[in-house]
């Protein structure tokens, strides 16, 4: 982002929650939060880590991973919008982007001991090709929110659950002013004058490799370079296993190194009537609908994506070869 001391200048007052999502959650404002509103925010980001968090042993999302014989599982009303956006994702990408891919996740090691170890049979289990649940089939949702099981299901909420959170938490600085919410790089920013991002080098976190400029909007990247490890299959090979997967096969996407997705909250007056419909579907959402694109894009094709959502983006694929879309707001150095 822009550099610390220019931050600071526009918006002097910070707001930490270091332990949410645990990436932990940075508010910057224009005016002070009140002692009251961030008591209210500590306690929704609990409330939101109770419901959704599959590393809490106490979430409802536990709990339906540990349902022997499935049941009915109703979630806060505000859950509502997020099931709609897996909705919507989960169809773009025929399937690639599903909820159900917490099961995969806990078979290749990211289970919520963080062990990092693959199970001995995964590669027979993995995927929705092999049998694993999938969102649309094996669990059903009713009154908007709530889901229905036959038997245990292991749900992940990553791909756009911490966005999520920050558009709720944005929803309660409507009197704050200017305001940038980074949540371990997710941004919500609200703010006069663009600031500054940098794309940070998936494969050298110290540079970048260009730069964006979000004024009103959400900014969201994804790579694998944070949360990967190694898988010995013997003495000679070993495998690197990353938490980016495609939900048909349950294996770790290959063909990207990092995206990074740009989505507006000022609608341009001037688009197509399609393209406005696209925005408006979820713009009340925006951190949460450019944190999923930006992992659909590990999976799906960005122009079958913009039939379906208005976003812009910039891309970095396996072999280092750079791409940005027309709007994008910013460039690669």
């Amino acid at each position: 982002m822009d550099s610390v001391n220019t931050l600071a200048r526009r918006m002097p007052h910070t707001t930490a929650f270091p332990n949410a999502l645990g990436t932990g959650l940075l508010i910057s404002t224009a005016r002070p939060v009140s002692a009251e509103l961030r008591g209210e925010m500590e306690r929704f980001i609990d409330d939101y880590e109770r419901v959704l968090s599959r590393f809490r042993a106490d979430s409802l999302v536990a709990r339906i991973g540990r349902a022997e014989h499935g049941g009915h599982f109703d979630f806060p009303d505000w859950a509502g919008p997020l099931f709609d956006l897996y909705d919507a994702l989960r169809d773009a990408t025929s399937g690639a982007i599903d909820p159900c891919v917490g099961e995969d996740l806990i078979r290749l090691g990211y289970d919520p001991a963080l062990s990092f170890t693959v199970e001995a049979d995964a590669g027979g289990h993995l995927g929705a090709l092999r049998g694993r649940a999938v969102w649309e089939r094996d669990v059903v949702r009713s009154e908007g929110r709530t889901l229905a099981t036959q038997g245990p299901v292991h749900l992940d909420f990553g791909a756009c659950g911490k966005g999520y959170l920050v558009d709720l938490l944005g929803g309660l600085l409507a009197d704050a002013g200017e305001f940038v919410i980074d949540a371990g790089g997710d941004l919500l920013v609200h703010a006069e004058k663009p600031i500054s991002v940098a794309l940070e080098d998936p494969d050298d976190p110290s540079r970048a490799v260009g730069v964006a400029h979000i004024a009103n909007g959400a900014f969201c990247a994804s790579a694998p370079s944070r949360r990967h490890w190694e898988v010995a299959v013997d003495e000679r090979t070993h495998l690197a296993i990353h938490h980016l997967l495609n939900a048909i096969d349950g294996l770790p996407a290959q063909q990207m190194e990092a995206t990074w997705v740009a989505v507006r909250t000022d609608v341009n007056a001037g688009a197509d009537t399609a393209a406005r419909h696209r925005t408006n579907t979820f713009s009340n959402i925006p951190t949460a609908l450019a944190d999923g694109l930006a992992t659909a894009l590990f999976v799906a094709d960005p122009n079958v994506l913009s039939r379906v959502f208005t976003f812009d983006c910039a891309m970095l694929d396996a072999d280092r070869h750079a791409s940005l879309s027309d709007g994008f707001p910013g460039c690669f150095h």
